[in-house]
């Protein structure tokens, strides 16, 4: 094989992978990194955060891979993915699968320093990338089991950093499966017509002319819960704040959803990546900044 021909399938494993779309990478390290700083006091140790920064970007691509595996016969017939290595067969099955369990062995690999507790939930966390695909055939809301799938690093951090999740831990998952429903709604709506046609199963079609409340009412939920959470740590101002931001955000994306515009629904799911900002920025403001003031 020659240069060029590897050049050329390195960058069809980049696109299956979605290396060059980092949106849900973030959509997964945001939730983890906030269980990382809560878990830790705001102090977690530097090779934590190393791995599960990794670990959240080799687990997205496999999850990615696996996603376009188990939709390769859908993905042709809706615009926005007709186009991906798996539906255009530029990639073969055998290379999907043997790319994810690639992916996957490398993620168990960075675990293992961390204690046996997290590695149990690792397993959870891979059976739940691998089967989230396949709830689309019959499962009225996906969305929420991607959000246990996307917030699955929550109480892995939680248990890495304490040896336990905790009320805490399983609180922050619960809001997280508020936030992919509001987030990933977003999405679906974007292909809702192309998804009726194909008979997939999304929460933008079980929503149906109510999804723009639902959508808002998850973020609320969201918001609500992680202030209970903020409540329960005696946390003040500065965590408010961030919870603040997040909830002026989720205005802005109400702006761009209320029409249900192709290209506003997806502005607005892009956009989700400052909505998790805004959220740890509070979480670190309450647990480094305030400290430092206070000196």
């Amino acid at each position: 094989m020659t240069f060029a021909e590897l050049k050329q399938r390195a960058d069809l494993y980049e696109k299956l992978m979605r290396l060059d779309k980092p949106i849900g990478t973030l959509l997964l390290l945001w939730p983890t990194l906030w269980a990382l700083w809560i878990a830790t006091g705001g102090r977690p140790h530097w090779l934590l955060v190393w791995i599960f920064a990794l670990g959240t970007l080799l687990m997205r691509s496999a999850g990615c891979v696996i996603n376009d595996y188990a939709d390769r016969d859908f993905d042709p017939h809706v615009e926005r993915t007709k186009d991906r290595p798996l539906a255009a067969r530029t990639v073969s099955t055998r290379e999907a699968l043997t790319l994810a369990a690639v992916l996957v062995f490398c993620s168990f690999l960075l675990v293992l320093p961390i204690i046996r507790q997290v590695w149990w939930l690792a397993l959870i966390a891979v059976f739940l990338a691998a089967s989230y695909p396949y709830t689309k055939r019959f499962f009225a809301l996906p969305q929420a089991y991607l959000g246990v799938a996307f917030g699955f690093g929550i109480p892995m951090a939680f248990a890495a950093a304490t040896g336990e999740v905790g009320m805490i831990g399983w609180t922050m998952l619960v809001a997280n499966i508020f936030w992919a429903l509001a987030y990933d709604t977003e999405y679906a709506m974007v292909d809702r017509e192309d998804d009726l046609k194909i008979g997939i199963r999304t929460a933008a079609i079980t929503f149906g002319r109510f999804d723009v409340v639902a959508v808002m009412l998850c973020y609320a939920t969201t918001l609500g819960i992680l202030a209970a959470v903020g409540w329960q740590l005696h946390y003040g101002a500065l965590y408010f704040a961030g919870l603040a931001a997040a909830a002026a955000l989720a205005g802005y994306h109400y702006t761009l959803i209320r029409h249900r515009g192709r290209e506003g629904c997806f502005a607005a799911f892009r956009h989700n990546n400052w909505f998790g900002a805004a959220i740890f920025a509070g979480i670190v403001a309450e647990l480094n900044l305030l400290p430092w003031l206070g000196q």
